[in-house]
């Protein structure tokens, strides 16, 4: 640890940056979870100048919930800490409401205190029913469980990195207050690569940057994207569930920074039609005793057998799980293959419109790209859906793996055909659960029932005031 008699509002973003990734370590270096709780409740009983312990968590759906906790009263009641799942969308009914939040203490991280304020530091928990059991609509706890079933398998690891865009608008609350007649207003007209230094979305790009960094994300590159106002800061690959968990940091950070500036940072797929929507590209590999198994310098574009299963699975299985990778109405706008949308049911190492794509790699870099994913998506239920049909999902054995991986098929262009598929898939149910599958499914459908179901080429109101990310608990209820 850092200097401990330094107060917390002291501590420049390059020793946040080191403590943070120290933390990272711990988890990638698999220290044990009593080690690491005994670490973490002796620093905390020892700072005087943390107040609170902000503990994160993740609804079925992706949208992000936050509780803060006294640090008195978590250091006696860590191993007791409820909530009311009644009150989150596709959690507990009422008459089971209680839930448990146990504390993933590899989580800790500390906070940058301009973002975040004074005196608080942050986990994510582990969401428990009554007995102790993990919460089955924890989609976080299954990607946890996955991760250490393929340690014990063969020290196996999932190793993602994804790229994640985002559109900067002029003033708060900008989807709020969404009006289809006026659109959103862009805060620079600048594109790829050519924003202006000190333009309002370089700005926001560089505060955004630095947060990311100080919070450990390992930074490698960031930049204004193809569309005007559109954004993309790159990080390194991590374990699955950290990566899950920086998906949800880096759009938090991008929102809280873009309302300090009066503006509004969002993730919606196709805010604006006619130009390109923001993808959350996905790029997985996996590594078995420390080598990527995915690569061999002999297989068809540097891919392994195993690798090319890998991605024969996903394809084979694409339509069932579309609804998980484009989990909105607004989603189906994106995949539009004449906005560089990858709509096909397809593996190409060149052709952008194919679902998934193999990059130019060596045995360090070699991955495959799950393109077709929208940014809205929940990181744990689509991190847990692609490894696990990545890894175990059914393969046609009527079609050879060239014709699986080249022969022209498209995504649902609705949410509508979507849905029939993900409902009719047995191979979904049984991966989510059936309690899971039918939740997820109810609420996909209450939000397509407040849509016009005819898509058009106008961006309507109801698509945007009732997505699962945009706050309007008082409209969804008022409906």
């Amino acid at each position: 640890m850092s200097d401990s008699f330094k107060n917390l509002s002291e501590y420049s973003y390059a020793e946040l940056e080191e403590l943070n990734l120290e933390a990272k370590e711990k988890v990638l270096n698999r220290v044990k979870e009593d080690q690491l709780q005994e670490h973490y409740l002796r620093y905390l009983s020892e700072r005087r100048d943390i107040k609170a312990v902000t503990v994160a968590f993740t609804d079925l759906e992706g949208r992000f919930h936050m509780i803060d906790y006294d640090k008195k009263f978590l250091l006696k009641s860590y191993e007791n800490l409820t909530f009311d799942g009644s009150s989150v969308r596709g959690f507990s009914a009422v008459r089971e409401s209680d839930l448990r939040l146990h504390i993933d203490w590899g989580s800790f991280r500390w906070l940058p205190v301009d973002v975040f304020g004074p005196g608080k530091m942050l986990v994510f928990g582990l969401i428990k029913a009554n007995d102790g059991s993990m919460y089955d609509s924890d989609l976080r706890g299954h990607l946890l469980q996955l991760r250490e079933d393929l340690w014990a398998k063969n020290q196996g690891v999932a190793n993602v990195a994804v790229e994640l865009e985002g559109f900067l608008f002029h003033g708060r609350d900008a989807e709020q207050h969404f009006d289809a007649s006026r659109g959103f207003e862009f805060v620079s007209g600048g594109g790829y690569y050519h924003s202006l230094p000190q333009d309002p979305l370089r700005q926001f790009i560089d505060r955004f940057a630095g947060a990311q960094r100080a919070m450990g994300f390992e930074n490698e590159k960031d930049h204004p994207e193809v569309a005007p106002s559109q954004f993309e800061l790159n990080f390194s690959y991590s374990d699955a569930v950290i990566a899950a968990d920086q998906i949800q940091l880096y759009k938090l950070m991008a929102r809280q920074i873009a309302n300090s500036m009066g503006m509004t940072a969002s993730f919606l797929p196709k805010p604006i039609a006619d130009i390109n929507g923001n993808g959350m590209h996905t790029n997985m590999s996996i590594s078995e005793k420390g080598k990527n198994v995915f690569y061999d310098a002999q297989g068809q574009d540097g891919l392994s057998q195993i690798g090319w299963n890998f991605v024969d699975r996903i394809l084979n299985n694409a339509n069932d799980i579309c609804l998980v990778l484009n989990p909105s109405v607004n989603s189906y706008r994106r995949l539009d293959p004449a906005y560089e949308a990858p709509n096909q049911i397809k593996s190409s190492a060149i052709d952008r419109t194919s679902m998934i794509r193999i990059p130019l790699a060596n045995e360090r870099s070699a991955r495959i790209e799950v393109r077709s994913v929208g940014p809205d998506a929940s990181p744990y239920l689509l991190l847990y859906s692609l490894l696990k049909t990545g890894l175990e999902g059914p393969m046609s054995e009527a079609l050879d793996s060239e014709t699986r991986r080249t022969r022209t098929r498209f995504l649902p262009d609705n949410i509508y055909d979507a849905m029939r598929h993900f409902k009719g898939s047995e191979f979904v149910r049984s991966m989510l659960g059936e309690q899971n599958h039918q939740k997820f499914l109810e609420l996909k459908q209450s939000a397509a029932d407040r849509c016009p179901k005819l898509l058009g080429s106008l961006i309507k109101q109801p698509e945007i005031i009732f997505h699962h990310e945009v706050t309007n608990q008082y409209l969804w209820s008022k409906f």
